[in-house]
């Protein structure tokens, strides 16, 4: 009996734990990014835009990426990432993650804040007010890709329940 709790226990906090590291960690890496100096920042954009490039270059030849638009694309698809674990973590923990949607609205922004603060400290970066509004809409675009993800979760689930007890269809 006791073991069976305390497995029960395990089964219902050990995700909500592991969402916090998660995310955590996630968080830790988008600051760490900030961190670098403009050189180095710079550096890695450069990687990532010849990567792309070429991989552009094989299905559309003639087509050139800009390193600032990567820069860009990079910042929203980062914090888009962190819009989906904020998300899965409010999820995590109740089922009425709508009403509570103003917790990972809020701390994506205060993270897009934070994140353009901690430039204005690396040598040679600069902090934009447009960069935290693209962090923001790529948080929020997480967001909306998590809640429409569990929305389908939740039909195809409830679906199939539905189906095993025989009821309607």
């Amino acid at each position: 009996m006791i073991k069976e709790a305390r497995r029960e226990k395990i089964h219902r906090y050990l995700p909500r734990v592991l969402c916090i590291l998660v995310t955590a960690a996630y968080v830790c890496f988008i600051f760490g990014n900030s961190l670098d100096t403009a050189e180095e920042s710079s550096e890695k954009s450069g990687i990532v835009t010849k990567l792309i490039q070429t991989a552009v270059n094989t299905v559309l030849p003639g087509i050139s990426i800009e390193e600032g638009t990567v820069r860009k694309l990079a910042h929203f698809a980062e914090f888009a990432v962190l819009g989906i674990l904020l998300m899965l973590c409010v999820r995590i923990y109740t089922k009425r993650y709508l009403q509570n949607i103003f917790i990972p609205l809020f701390v994506s922004l205060a993270a897009g804040v934070t994140d353009e603060t901690i430039q204005l400290w690396s040598s040679g970066r600069s902090s934009e007010v447009r960069d935290v509004l693209i962090d923001f809409f790529g948080a929020v675009s997480g967001i909306i890709i998590c809640i429409l993800f569990v929305i389908l979760y939740n039909r195809i689930t409830c679906k199939e329940k539905r189906a095993s007890r025989g009821i309607g269809e």
